[in-house]
């Protein structure tokens, strides 16, 4: 071991890429990355989520060795608290296994729709992906919006069917669903279980047969795609890069190519899963660079790596626009805390590169951030992670979505917010987001599914029957009333076994009215809301009854009113909290407790017109389900 560590150390300082080559071939230098292009493997996991993902990629760090079996624990890929206490991916995470002399390069990718970017990333770093599907619940919603996406990217996919050690494990109707949903053939599905290492090694023996090797020239310039990036407090910027031309070894001086930033790479190196650091990473690998920059704006994923000063390397495709589904505005608790929520805003983005926000002041709150999310669950672990991560207390509006609006003369505007939609009288007509909504079900909850979703103002456009009993439904639907209850009301109506994948569609114009929420005779601008005018009066109704449940009482009672305009749609009172003023006395002449009610009475008369009624956080959740 000692030789090896002043053999490696000499070789590093000396640069000398021959004898590097030799002592890794001899198995004196088992990290240095030399590997020949051919022998290098990229791939990704993509399911619905739930379907053992994190489990299967558990079994591939053990069978290739890269994990000692004393190290191994569940999930060791999904490597925050969250992500271990939810037992959900929420993350991308690269690992580099070395298997039968190939280099395969993992990244385990998340399930959840809120978090589809985070996939399409991973893919465009990949050159294969290996689909998993659950034997007991076969195809789902999420694995045909990933299938799409891997084959937009031009990936060779491995249909893998899961679990086919449990009990209810259906392993051939889940490969025949897989054949009908996406036309693979009999010979191209293999069958495995995660938990107990079946079929594992004829998986990475279908990457390394099947996937094929990276392209890209060494010689060439260097391009790097950045996928994904951290931020270390002690070294700056930490961007994750899929390397497609060129090579970048530690000390190369390199320049962003869009954001035209220069940076050194002070290390460079690979992950296993930890980072190590290595001597270079070469053409059709996947490894770090730590840049030590400070400005978090520096270096943004999607953007290209190249060489400082040696001419110009043309920029990588990157990555699509992200298009957020639900924005919501976040506050900190205390004013002074903004510039603290400000920078954890920057830092969260780095790690989180769908995560879209500007600053933003609602006067009855301060100053905050309108962010942007790609759904609800997005929006509860971003707020989450703003909470553990960076110790902040925060306030978060109620969630809405993007509005277009005509004003009368002409103008065009996006609407993030209730507060900013102009008066009636000065709007010529506004659009709603729709999107297009697909249902996997059993065929029994077809009924009960079908009625909800015309509750939400869907619009039924397709049946498709995946397999005997399994059909997909096709609707179009309002994004709004999909991100209330929607998709608790679709789990109830199917007791558990439905699932659902959207994409935004269009805008369309719609007859919406603006909410509002009045507490105590004061305009509540976070609880307001946009909604349908036939369904105005029913959610007011519904929001205020839930608010007069979630807001403390008070000393003297509380108007909770729904308004559109100046007309009240639906109206609660809290009556005060009362106080025993007599329980002192024992006694005497009756005037002595009228005296002091009496007194009570003014005193509550004078709170109503100075006290201000405080809102709790939970309050401004209770309309994602009106």
């Amino acid at each position: 071991m000692a030789l090896l560590q002043i053999t490696h150390t000499y070789l590093r300082q000396a640069g000398a890429c021959e004898l590097f080559k030799f002592a890794y071939l001899s198995g004196f230098c088992y990290n240095y990355p030399y590997m020949k292009q051919e022998n290098i493997r990229n791939f990704c996991i993509i399911a619905h989520i739930d379907h053992g993902k994190s489990t299967l990629a558990d079994r591939f760090l053990e069978l290739s060795g890269t994990v000692e079996k004393r190290r191994m624990r569940e999930q060791l890929l999904d490597t925050m608290d969250i992500e271990r206490e939810r037992g959900i991916t929420i993350k991308l995470q690269p690992v580099r296994m070395n298997y039968k002399g190939h280099e395969l390069n993992l990244i385990d990718t998340p399930g959840h729709v809120d978090f589809s970017y985070e996939v399409s990333r991973s893919l465009a770093a990949c050159e294969g992906a290996i689909l998993v599907v659950d034997a007991t619940q076969g195809v789902q919603a999420q694995t045909l919006a990933n299938v799409n996406l891997a084959r937009e990217a031009n990936l060779k996919l491995i249909p893998v069917v899961n679990k086919i050690d449990l009990p209810a494990a259906q392993p051939e109707d889940a490969a025949a669903e897989i054949k009908k949903a996406f036309g693979f053939q009999d010979d191209e599905i293999l069958f495995a279980s995660g938990k107990s290492g079946e079929g594992v090694a004829d998986i990475l023996q279908a990457v390394i047969d099947r996937v094929p090797a990276p392209e890209g020239s060494e010689g060439g310039p260097l391009q790097a795609l950045i996928f994904d990036s951290v931020y270390d407090k002690h070294r700056g910027v930490i961007v994750f890069v899929r390397v497609v031309n060129g090579k970048v070894n530690t000390g190369d001086q390199l320049q962003m190519a869009a954001a035209q930033s220069e940076a050194e790479a002070l290390e460079v190196g690979f992950f296993s899963p930890a980072l190590t650091a290595s001597a270079s990473v070469g053409t059709g690998q996947i490894g770090y660079i730590v840049t030590g920059l400070r400005e978090l704006g520096s270096a943004r994923v999607g953007d290209t790596i190249t060489h400082s000063g040696r001419g110009t390397a043309a920029s990588l495709p990157g990555y699509r626009e992200v298009h957020p589904m639900v924005y919501a505005s976040i506050f900190p608790v205390s004013a002074d805390e903004y510039p603290v929520l400000r920078d954890a805003m920057q830092k969260l983005k780095l790690s989180d590169a769908s995560l879209i926000f500007e600053p933003e002041n609602i006067p009855s709150i301060g100053f905050g951030f309108r962010t942007g999310f790609l759904g609800l669950l997005h929006m509860e672990i971003v707020q989450e992670r703003l909470n553990r991560e960076f110790g902040l207390d925060l306030v978060l509006t109620a969630p809405s979505v993007s509005y277009q609006v005509k004003k009368n003369d002409g103008q065009e505007t996006m609407v993030y917010n209730p507060s900013q939609l102009p008066d009636p009288g000065h709007m010529d007509l506004i659009r709603e987001p729709w999107v297009a909504l697909d249902i996997l079900t059993p065929e029994k909850y077809m009924g009960a599914i079908m009625k909800l979703a015309v509750a939400k103002r869907g619009i039924y456009k397709d049946t498709a029957y995946l397999s005997p009993g399994r059909v997909t439904l096709v609707y179009e639907i309002p994004l709004a009333n999909l991100i209330s209850d929607f998709y608790d009301k679709l789990k109830s109506s199917s007791q558990g076994y439905a699932s659902m994948n959207y994409r935004l569609i269009d805008y369309r114009e719609a007859d919406l009215v603006k909410v509002d929420i009045v507490v105590a005779g004061e305009k509540a601008d976070p609880l307001s809301f946009i909604t349908h005018a036939s369904k105005a009066e029913s959610e007011g109704r519904n929001v205020v009854g839930k608010l007069k449940e979630l807001i403390p009482k008070q000393q003297f009672a509380v108007a909770l009113q729904a308004a559109i305009g100046g007309k009240i749609i639906a109206r609660e009172t809290m009556s005060a909290m009362r106080k025993d003023v007599t329980a002192k006395l024992y006694g005497g002449d009756v005037t002595r407790k009228q005296k002091l009610l009496k007194k009570q009475k003014a005193g509550k008369t004078r709170l109503k017109k100075i006290g201000r009624v405080e809102i709790p956080q939970k309050a401004f959740l209770a309309l994602m389900g009106r």
